[in-house]
């Protein structure tokens, strides 16, 4: 909880699905909050997600090898745009 209230840079690393390969990165979180709007990033084995200041959402800004961005769609729970530096999907 103290990081999350410190103004720092806050990074998640999780795992991208669950059990039976159901998203665990949500439109709207399910579980109790520690801090709101305080993760400026998430790395899963599958993608890099910057979470976009002001509410914006989500922007896919690295792929780990082999994943591809319909890969990551299918097992994302969230809407997410693509870094211009990956190019056009």
């Amino acid at each position: 909880m103290d990081l999350v209230g410190s103004g720092s840079r806050v990074v998640v690393t999780m795992e991208h699905t669950a059990k039976g390969n159901a998203p665990k990165i949500l439109a709207a979180c399910t579980l109790p909050l520690t801090g709101r709007g305080v993760v400026n990033r998430i790395i899963t084995e599958l993608a890099v997600f910057d979470v976009l200041p002001g509410g914006r959402g989500l922007q896919l800004v690295e792929l780990a090898e082999g994943a591809s961005v319909d890969e990551v769609r299918a097992k994302t729970g969230a809407p997410f745009t693509v870094a211009p530096a990956l190019g056009a999907f």
